[in-house]
């Protein structure tokens, strides 16, 4: 599933194509993906102008002039294209929405899997909304520090890859990235989370070593355009490449990165999902 950095990367891809953009012209092919789409929805987006796109956690949301919102989730395999009107031909075979707008864009929502979903919500309402209001602090935001991670982990009883892996705790991250920042950090996935406190509930030297791998790692994959492992592409159609950087996601029994380390890297399964890391230098 597209973790923060593809989202994002989707999303700034958008921006040049969709805003002070109206829509023009909307086609639905598929009235279901992982969700049925919201009623009428070609007729309500018709004339609307988008005045802003923001991304929460892994969902694109596109700020409309009439004060919804349309809410994207790429899903498992969920990925945009654009192209000019006129070198637009005909749909793919997973083409399911297909966005005209005014300037002469040609958005294609594509997903084999729909596993996505789009949705309307009021502006009004976002915050409280089913899929947002149980979202955590976002990882590059002022609000995520040593401190604010310090003080939820202190009254957790789970290891430090649950912890980080909890949308309710830190919004967007996954299996990628956990693994890649616990590696740069030095820190054990099967660490117990309440140790990056100390014993008054202030933040210790793990917790800021933590933060700033979490921080550090996100935003050089925003850079490389995400990781593309096997369906996503940045809005221009091109791959992602900081897969190329990993340390020790899907590099099992390869020698640590680390000059000074002679360990290699592990693979084990927590909460049914693979963990990578060096069991020699993250304790």
């Amino acid at each position: 599933m597209p973790e923060l950095p593809e989202v994002e990367t989707v999303m700034r891809g958008l921006e040049p194509a969709l805003l002070g953009a109206r829509f023009e012209n909307v086609r639905v092919r598929r009235e279901k993906l992982r969700f049925p789409l919201p009623g009428n929805m070609a007729a309500r987006l018709h004339g609307r102008e988008v005045e802003r796109l923001s991304r929460r956690s892994k969902y694109i949301l596109v700020h409309l002039d009439d004060g919804y919102v349309l809410v994207v989730h790429l899903g498992m395999s969920g990925r945009v294209s654009i192209e000019q009107a006129g070198q637009y031909t005909s749909p793919q075979k997973h083409d399911h929405v297909i966005f005209q707008m005014n300037n002469g864009r040609v958005i294609s929502y594509n997903d084999a899997r729909r596993f996505g979903f789009m949705t309307l919500v009021s502006g009004n309402e976002l915050d409280v909304h089913d899929l947002i209001r149980n979202l955590g602090v976002e990882p590059l935001s002022a609000g995520f520090n040593a401190n604010s991670l310090s003080s939820i982990a202190a009254q957790k009883n789970v290891d430090l890859k649950t912890l980080l892996m909890d949308q309710r705790v830190v919004a967007g991250l996954g299996n990628i990235y956990v693994c890649e920042a616990l590696y740069r950090a030095g820190l054990s996935p099967r660490r117990k989370a309440a140790s990056l406190a100390r014993k008054d509930g202030t933040a210790g030297a793990r917790a800021k070593r933590l933060v700033t791998a979490i921080q550090e790692v996100l935003r050089e994959a925003i850079a490389a355009g995400g990781s593309t492992l096997r369906d996503h592409r940045q809005a221009d159609g091109s791959l992602g490449y900081f897969q190329h950087s990993f340390a020790v996601y899907g590099r099992e029994g390869s020698a640590c990165m680390r000059p000074e380390c002679d360990g290699r890297i592990k693979r084990i399964r927590q909460a049914g999902r693979s963990t990578f890391f060096c069991g020699h230098c993250q304790s």
